[in-house]
């Protein structure tokens, strides 16, 4: 079995880890173009806990936040973050938001990126811990495609 899984099997993996008493930290987004940002932020979710699992959102799911994107497609995205040490397991979700993933998983710990306050994190209601880790000011997937624009 490898990390990217759909949402039954990871929920089975999931609960197993957490029978072993392994801390299960979720994070969710689109992770279009890998950068540093989202190297350092995966480094930081992982630490809070054993188990860092990705909730990485569809095609579908990024056109509703972000418009004319993704410009990877799922697959792609999904291989990439399968690729770095840090990330565990990633899913697939197709909705607007990852709630029902996450009432589905109920990991310990929620994590987001400093650009979300904590109270405006989705799920936030229905774990133990939420944090929202430091945001890199100009290190973004928008700040890389703008650049590349201007060239």
């Amino acid at each position: 079995m490898g990390k990217i899984l759909d949402w039954d099997e990871l929920k089975k993996t999931v609960d197993n880890l957490k029978s072993e008493g392994r801390k299960i930290v979720f994070t969710n987004g689109c992770f279009d173009i890998i950068h540093v940002g989202h190297v350092r932020y995966l480094k930081e979710a992982k630490a809070l806990g054993d188990i860092l699992v990705v909730g990485l959102n569809s095609e579908r799911s990024v056109s509703f936040i972000k418009p004319k994107r993704p410009i990877n497609t799922q697959d792609q995205r999904a291989e990439v973050l399968a690729s770095i040490e840090m990330v565990d397991y990633i899913t697939i979700f197709d909705e607007e938001t990852p709630y029902k993933l996450i009432r589905l998983l109920l990991p310990d710990i929620l994590v987001k990126g400093g650009d979300w306050k904590k109270e405006d994190i989705v799920g936030s209601d229905i774990v133990k811990e939420t944090y929202s880790l430091p945001y890199i000011e100009g290190i973004s997937t928008t700040d890389i495609i703008e650049r590349i624009k201007k060239l």
